[in-house]
């Protein structure tokens, strides 16, 4: 399989007919649909091809919760208030949560926070990943990228305009001042629900998903999508970095819960059969690492740009190349874990190699 990105998520092969969508998305004009009692279901447009966000409020007895942010635009703002109007007449908003770091789902947490004073609930390795690319790159950090990319063979022209382009974002510099830790299994009570925390890993260092058993409902962030996959990547930063063995296990740890969950995604509409969509999952990163493997076998030596290329066979934007080669250096890094590619690993200045460990095994006899 031949995957392609969607800026920061990649689509999948195919939409999956397999799984049930019982409700029709609302607008994403400040409408709200009724999910369950107590719990809101409203989308936030995004000027991008992902188009939209899921944002999700739930109703406490003196109050509504958020669950995540849109993006940190005027038109966003505009539209909350255009929600609080609506909906939160007589019951305030009351407190904010966020899944994970992404700027769709928290660039805005701190003006939530300070037009309706509420504070904000998220794990600790979210809270401090914002609280890190929020304050920027500076010449060093943009160094390490470069040679990052170098390494994994990418023309300098390329890198250079994957460098500016991170430089021009305008969403990554908001955060926070503080905020309430989650942690795995904690359980927030919220009205009748009780929302346990369920931690998944991949897509972002410690995604909280919020898991309400007695009524088999999932606040899923991006962890687990109806349409499209999220994004596994590595980066500059953690190099070596096993994210798509987190992002399995996480998979695999959803498949624990309730099959006939209902699913309450950030993007696309919501949805049932979760263990189905768990397995596409799965299933789709190991045709990928397949895929990997065959490259492998067909050639002596080769970069991760040249893998990249191979996945990805259409034009890509900066971001998306950026994307593209994160998320191929997250199959490489588990191929090589799992001893089926050995890779040759270079300084700044080099350009990093793999080959199949049965290369390296006949090179040796021969030898």
């Amino acid at each position: 399989m031949k995957p392609k990105l969607a800026n920061k998520i990649r689509t999948d092969k195919e939409r999956n007919s397999a799984l049930d969508y019982p409700l029709s998305a609302p607008n994403a004009n400040g409408t709200a649909v009724v999910v369950k009692e107590g719990i809101l279901w409203i989308r936030m447009p995004m000027p991008m091809s992902l188009d939209h966000i899921n944002l999700y409020l739930l109703e406490d007895d003196d109050g509504w919760y958020i669950v995540d942010t849109g993006l940190h635009t005027q038109e966003t703002k505009k539209l909350w208030l255009i929600v609080a109007e609506q909906y939160c007449q007589t019951k305030p908003i009351k407190g904010l949560i966020c899944t994970h770091f992404h700027y769709d789902h928290s660039s805005l947490a701190a003006w939530l926070m300070d037009t309706f004073n509420v504070p904000l609930f998220m794990t600790y390795g979210e809270f401090y990943t914002l609280k890190a690319f929020s304050r920027g790159m500076g010449t060093t950090e943009r160094n390490n990228q470069r040679v990052f990319f170098q390494q994994a063979g990418m023309p300098t022209a390329e890198i250079e305009k994957i460098v500016a382009a991170c430089k021009k974002d305008p969403f990554s510099v908001h955060s926070p001042e503080s905020f309430n830790r989650l942690r795995q299994d904690d359980v927030l009570t919220i009205g009748k629900r009780q929302w346990r925390i369920v931690i998944g890993e991949g897509h972002s260092p410690e995604h909280a998903c919020l898991y309400c058993q007695d009524d088999k409902l999932l606040l899923a962030g991006d962890q687990l999508l109806p349409h499209i996959s999220s994004n596994i990547l590595v980066t500059d930063l953690e190099p070596n970095g096993q994210a798509l063995q987190h992002w399995l296990d996480s998979l695999q740890r959803i498949q624990l819960l309730a099959a006939d969950t209902l699913v309450m995604p950030a993007h696309g509409p919501i949805f049932t059969q979760m263990h189905v969509r768990a397995q596409q999952l799965i299933d789709h990163h190991f045709e990928t690492l397949s895929t990997l493997r065959k490259f492998a076998n067909e050639h002596q030596q080769f970069s991760a740009y040249q893998a990249m290329q191979h996945l990805f066979n259409r034009e890509l934007s900066p971001i998306d190349k950026l994307m593209a080669v994160g998320e191929t250096l997250a199959h490489l890094n588990w191929l090589e874990a799992n001893e089926d590619l050995q890779c040759q690993r270079q300084p700044a200045g080099g350009i990093s190699t793999y080959c199949t460990t049965q290369s390296v095994k006949l090179d040796r006899i021969m030898e």
